[in-house]
């Protein structure tokens, strides 16, 4: 006599099966979506402190959390601080992303006068490293930064021209901060794109702090150019804090 076989251990039913497959997916969008989100230095600009091909992770919830989709906060837990290096949408194009060096809250003047800076009439203490090719951040693909004159017609803007020369190491200017923004700049100033030229960062526009550098390379893969070749990593830069 032939009895049915009984079957042995669980059976996951189809809504079971797929929660399995997605809770996973689910949750590493969320974390990137919410808390850390991996990014790849492609320039100079903000030497000596970071180097092309670093590989940085950013705390997304440094000041508050945001939505997936759209601008502006979910919950707001702290205000950036002064000399904090924050990435965020480039105003000009808010699918590109920069990162910068904050030095101008709500309210900071922000003087430039024969290449000097100074935030509320103290000297900025970052000095300028060596050359870039003005490219900035980059989220696993290249684009490159153009660069453009300050804007003038943007409200609560004071810009101050006084002088006609072309480059930034002679040109004077001042900047009032607005509210609501940020001035942010390049620590390799002298070649960095950044608020001299193209205004301030809106506060809905910041994305987080940059916390950690996880992995850095001299050079990446021809292929892949965001990935690090293993024959030229910097081990020494390997989860070194930001600061």
């Amino acid at each position: 006599m032939n009895f049915p076989r009984q079957k042995i251990g669980l059976q996951a039913t189809w809504p079971q099966a797929l929660s399995l497959f997605y809770l996973p997916i689910f949750f590493i969008f969320a974390v990137r979506w919410f808390l850390f989100e991996p990014f790849v230095i492609p320039s100079e600009s903000m030497v000596p402190n970071l180097l092309i091909h670093d590989h940085i992770i950013v705390k997304k919830f440094s000041y508050g959390l945001k939505p997936p989709i759209g601008d502006g906060w979910l919950f707001k837990f702290r205000e950036p601080e002064r000399g904090d290096i924050i990435v965020f949408r480039y105003p000009e194009n808010r699918d590109v992303f920069f990162i910068k060096r904050l030095i101008g809250l709500p309210g900071d003047k922000i003087t430039v006068q024969n290449g000097q800076i100074s935030v509320n009439g103290i000297p900025w203490a970052i000095e300028p490293a060596v050359d870039e090719s003005f490219q900035d951040l980059e989220e696993f693909n290249y684009y490159t930064e153009y660069i453009n004159p300050p804007r003038k017609d943007k409200k609560n803007h004071t810009i101050r021209l006084f002088s006609n020369a072309d480059h930034i190491d002679t040109l004077e200017k001042e900047f009032i901060v607005p509210e609501h923004s940020y001035f942010g700049m390049g620590d390799n100033r002298d070649e960095s794109h950044d608020s001299r030229f193209w205004g301030y960062i809106p506060e809905e526009y910041l994305v987080g702090k940059a916390s950690l550098i996880w992995m850095s390379c001299s050079e990446t893969l021809a292929s892949a150019p965001f990935i690090c070749d293993p024959l030229r990593l910097r081990a020494e830069r390997f989860f070194k804090t930001i600061e």
